[in-house]
């Protein structure tokens, strides 16, 4: 017999003990993603997924925000993120930092997502981009690589924050196998 749970019984934790948990070694870096619907369903897979950080690029809104908060349900509080005026800067401190960048684009010789291998060693950054112009080709030039996401069907692309979902699963549970 299946039963749903209840928001007691799925025994999540508070905000405050999210923030002290060991996070998965990802962060995301949304590049001008337009519309503020998609920017919080990222911040709520970033939470389902235990991300490190969630950067916000260019015409990126930011928290506090009504139609955010709509769809993060509050995860724009237990996800940590930063503001970033523009992309390049902060890859090129994440780069510093060591971490692998990745571009999550259809490109000449991208890896696809199902054959993408995770070095356990390593931190990793995902950028996402634009709705319509997706991931800026001055940012995917300082990338390590990219990643393409397979589609099988008559359309050339998925939503953004499906997008995230779909990569974010797909990493963090090959890197646990």
């Amino acid at each position: 017999m299946y039963k749903k749970l209840s928001l007691n019984q799925l025994n999540r934790v508070d905000i405050e003990k999210f923030k002290l948990i060991p996070k998965n070694p990802f962060v995301v870096i949304l590049d001008n993603v337009r519309s503020q619907h998609n920017i919080g369903s990222v911040f709520r897979s970033c939470d389902a997924f235990a991300i490190e950080k969630l950067y916000l690029c260019g015409i990126c809104a930011t928290p506090p925000s009504a139609d955010i908060r709509k769809s993060a349900i509050g995860a724009e509080e237990s996800v940590d993120w930063e503001y970033y005026n523009n992309t390049i800067e902060i890859v090129k401190e994440l780069k510093d930092k060591g971490y692998l960048i990745f571009a999550v684009e259809q490109t000449l010789n991208s890896t696809m997502l199902d054959a993408f291998l995770i070095n356990s060693n390593r931190k990793y950054a995902l950028i996402f981009g634009n709705e319509v112009k997706g991931v800026s080709q001055e940012v995917i030039d300082i990338c390590d690589g990219t990643i393409e996401i397979p589609q099988f069907g008559t359309k050339h692309s998925l939503n953004i924050s499906v997008s995230v979902g779909i990569v974010l699963w797909q990493l963090i549970s090959s890197n646990k196998s």
